[in-house]
């Protein structure tokens, strides 16, 4: 069996035609905006409204990252 086939902790992903991990893998995404993909494709099936919350924390930490690495004080 193989990782992608195999899932911890509940089912939420078995549904989906592709993983997160995948799309994030095969696209070369950064940490952070992977993180959003994830938390937004599971909140209905897994965490609800703290998934949709985790997805903010996570946008709100990018655009302040970005915004300091463009405006450096």
């Amino acid at each position: 069996m193989s990782a992608l086939e195999k899932q911890v902790s509940g089912g939420h992903y078995k549904s989906l035609k592709i993983q997160p991990i995948e799309y994030i893998h095969a696209n070369g995404i950064p940490f952070a905006e992977g993180s959003v993909i994830k938390y937004v494709t599971r909140w209905r099936d897994k965490g609800g409204l703290a998934d949709l919350e985790k997805a903010k924390h996570f946008l709100e930490l990018l655009i302040e990252l970005e915004q300091k690495a463009r405006d450096p004080e």
